[in-house]
């Protein structure tokens, strides 16, 4: 197989989260990527709402995505160098979860150093049959 990749630059506001999840959703549906496509625009979503909600302004906001073998790697680049952070889940707090679901529903997540700024990334294998 060979290896199939994508990035998308959008500005770093609200209106481009929607957007991240439906790109993302109709690139695995294009690529017949064999991962969950809803974990995958879900995932998404929350990274590009971190930039969103913790850089915005005028800083970059790059949705890279890459197919490989068995491993799909979603990534979310910014201009920021802070790390995002997972915090304990509280049903007193109604957001800050996301780093949470990563966690959780990725096989492997990472933060690397990026030009200016950072990579968050996540990969996904197919389901086991």
């Amino acid at each position: 197989m060979s290896t199939l990749s994508a990035s998308l630059d959008l500005p770093p506001v609200a209106a481009s989260v929607p957007v991240a999840r439906r790109l993302v959703r109709e690139l695995l549906r294009s690529w017949g990527a064999r991962q969950d496509h809803e974990d995958a625009a879900l995932l998404v979503t929350e990274l590009v709402a971190n930039v969103v909600d913790h850089v915005g302004g005028t800083a970059c906001l790059t949705v890279e995505a890459t197919l490989s073998e068995d491993w799909l790697r979603l990534a979310v680049v910014d201009c920021s160098p802070a790390r995002p952070a997972v915090q304990p889940f509280s049903p007193d707090r109604p957001r800050g979860r996301g780093m949470l679901m990563v966690e959780v529903l990725a096989d492997r997540w990472g933060c690397e150093d990026h030009r200016d700024g950072k990579r968050v990334w996540f990969e996904l294998r197919p389901p086991r049959l």
